[in-house]
Order: C-alpha cells, then structure tokens, then sequence
C-alpha cells in the first residue's frame, strides 16, 4: 500500500498557480506569437517583391520594444523631469503617465491584416459605396524618388473615406501610418486600426509632456523611414475649399530630416474628391445654429436615418452609388531639394525664423494638394449653377 502525502491546500494552489503560469509564458504565448506572425511574415515576403517602398524594420520591430525606445528617450525623460518639477509629483508618476501616453500612440502594425484583410475591405467598401478611379498620377517624378526616402503623402480632408480611399490605391506601392484622431479610441476598432500601422493623436491637447511623446514617436518614425499620410487641415472640409493647415505633424517629422542625413524626406501632394460626402448632412448641421442645438442626439437620428433609408433602397433594389470618387498624385516635393534650393537647415535656424520658414513650406505643400484636386461632375455642374444661375453656357465655357 502506497503511502500518501498530505499537502497543504495553499502551496496545491500555488503550484498550480505557478503550472499555469508556466503554461501560458512558455506554450501557450509562443503559439499564439507564431500564429499571428508566421502569416505576416508570409505576407511580408510576397508583398516586399512588387512594392515601391518596402515595409521598414522598424514596422516590423516588436511593439514593446518601440515603447521602451520611445520611454527612454532623452527629450521624452528630460520632460518627465519637467513635468514631474511643475506639478509637485515623484519622476516615477510622470514616467507612468508616459508610459501611458506611449502605449497609446505607437501602433502594432501586421502585414496580413494590413494587405489582405484590410485592402480587401477597403477595396469592396470604397467600391461598393463609390465609382473609384486614379486620375492623374506624376509617374516620371515619381519613379526618381528613391526607395530608401521617407515617404509622406500629403492630403486635402474631404470625408473619413480618405483613409480607405487612399490606402486601397496606394496598396501596390507602400503600406501607409496615418495618424488617427480619438474617434478611433473605441475598443474593438482601435485594435483593429493599431494592426493597420495607425497612430493616435490627441489632436487639441495642450499638455506638453504628451506633446513631447508624440513628437519623439513621429521623429523615429521619419528617421526609420516609415511611410506616412497626413491630413493638415487637422479636420473635414464642410465646402470642398481647403482650411488652414496645422503643421504639427509635419514639424515633428522635419525634426526628424537631416539635410545631410542618409534619408531625403519626400512630400507627395495628394488630391481627393468625392461627388457626394458620407458625412454631408452632418457637416451641413454644423454650420446651422438651430441644428446644433439638438446636439449629438440630432446628428445621431440623422445618421441612422440615412443609413436606413439606404439600407431600404438597397432591399428595394432602388439603391445607387454615391457617384464618383477619385484620386490624383501630384509631383514629390524633395525636402533635400528644397533645403538646398531655399538654402535652409531647419535643425538650424532660430524659433522665429523656423516659425515662418514652416509656414512656407505648409503653404507650399497646400497649393500643391490645391492643383491637384480632381474636378468631378456633380461638384462642377453644382459650381455652375452657383455662380451662373439659369444663364446658359457652352460645353467650352463648362470646361473652362
């Protein structure tokens, strides 16, 4: 008879605390790494042979250790210590609430969800919803920019379909990093759009230190390369005409250029048009006071009117597209280029020089969108009868 032994019901639940524990770090988490990554890695190498701009070591780098890069940056450690002097709190808090801040913007960028899940989405969204075409796209000064640049695709704001619109087209050339605004905070999208290479942006905040983290964040980006959109205008257009740019993003990223550096950073100019917005009746009611009194409740019926009414002409078989959606590509704006033609360093100049300096090149880069803006039917015939009323005119005088 085999002799038992008693043990102690707190150290069985410990061990087998410790057994799970074990489990999980040494089978069950390597499992589920290689599940996520071996399909990526996959996609990786059969995307990277037609790509213009191959996907960067640093997309592919551990989100975790992007975190402790950016926590352990010199300007970002050097405002803790700031922050942690202004408000009375111990350099341990501050480098929580960076910490936080950190693992708020840097994304967690997968290739297959990228180029296959996502492209396929947008693909069948953007075409679903609209007629989509590639207008005019600058091939011969396209094709001298070289692969190692830093790409930034510059855009005007017309509609939230500029994210599909724009990655679905540029697909067979990069794999784009836009930055994203608290809208696409919620869980489960936000997983979603951080797999997608996106970052978050706190776009009105005035808190210095996570300033401080977002900058340090856009300018290892730019030195690593990484492809990237921004919209300027920081928000949609209710008109179709373009708003004033704010050059945040952009100044962060020019932080991150060196004229004499191994990387050109590159400004694609990049037009969008749209013959009918999504966002239409909502943007139309935040210009009329009586319709903002009824607050977000209003502009809520009204979505979900819309999408219904919709959902009933598609049963119906009544339903249309919202005609045309197009894309045009302008001329790159070589930033070595433009360095050496305006004989500029920005790391160089003082805060007031740089200050207006920036501001031109904002300008620049805005007219350059502005040129190439495609002009579409309903817009076109709209602007005709605004400034023409029932006046007749030729096919010449339309064109015009």
């Amino acid at each position: 008879m085999l002799d038992t032994v008693a043990v102690p019901l707190w150290l069985a639940v410990a061990g087998t605390l410790l057994a799970l524990w074990a489990f999980y770090e040494h089978a069950l988490m390597p499992m589920l790494r290689w599940m996520v990554m071996h399909p990526a890695n996959q996609v990786i190498d059969e995307v990277g042979k037609r790509l213009r701009i191959g996907i960067r070591p640093f997309q592919r780098t551990r989100r975790q250790a992007l975190i402790h890069r950016l926590i352990t940056d010199p300007k970002v450690q050097q405002a803790a210590e700031q922050f942690a002097r202004q408000n009375n709190v111990p350099v341990l808090t501050a480098m929580q609430i960076v910490e936080r801040y950190a693992r708020e913007t840097v994304p967690a960028f997968n290739a297959y969800l990228y180029f296959r899940t996502g492209y396929w989405v947008g693909k069948h969204v953007a075409q679903l919803l609209y007629r989509v075409r590639l207008g005019y796209v600058d091939a011969e000064n396209l094709s001298r920019v070289e692969p190692e640049s830093t790409v930034v695709f510059v855009m005007n704001h017309r509609s939230n379909m500029d994210y599909v619109l724009a990655s679905y087209l540029a697909a067979d050339q990069t794999a784009l990093s836009y930055a994203v605004g608290e809208w696409a905070r919620i869980w489960p999208l936000s997983a979603l759009i951080r797999s997608m290479g996106a970052y978050f942006v706190r776009r009105d905040s005035k808190n210095e230190l996570y300033r401080r983290v977002l900058e340090s964040y856009i300018v290892m980006a730019t030195e690593a390369g990484v492809p990237q959109a921004v919209f300027p205008e920081g928000g949609l257009t209710r008109d179709g005409r373009m708003r004033e740019p704010r050059l945040g993003a952009i100044d962060y990223m020019m932080r991150g250029f060196r004229v004499d550096g191994e990387r050109d950073l590159v400004f694609v100019p990049l037009g969008i048009n749209y013959d009918r917005v999504l966002e239409d009746r909502t943007l139309l009611r935040s210009i009329d006071p009586e319709a903002r009194r009824r607050g977000r409740i209003g502009a809520l019926g009204t979505t979900l009117k819309f999408a219904f009414r919709n959902f009933w002409l598609m049963v119906r078989s009544q339903w249309h597209r919202f005609g045309y959606a197009c894309v045009n590509f302008g001329a790159p704006v070589s930033m070595r280029a433009y360095c050496r033609e305006h004989n500029l360093d920005f790391h160089k100049l003082p805060p007031e020089r740089r200050k207006r300096e920036m501001a031109a090149l904002g300008k620049h880069l805005m007219e350059s969108v502005g040129r190439i803006v495609p002009v579409l039917p309903v817009p076109l015939i709209a602007t005709v009868f605004v400034h023409h009323g029932d006046k007749a005119i030729s096919e010449m005088e339309l064109k015009g």
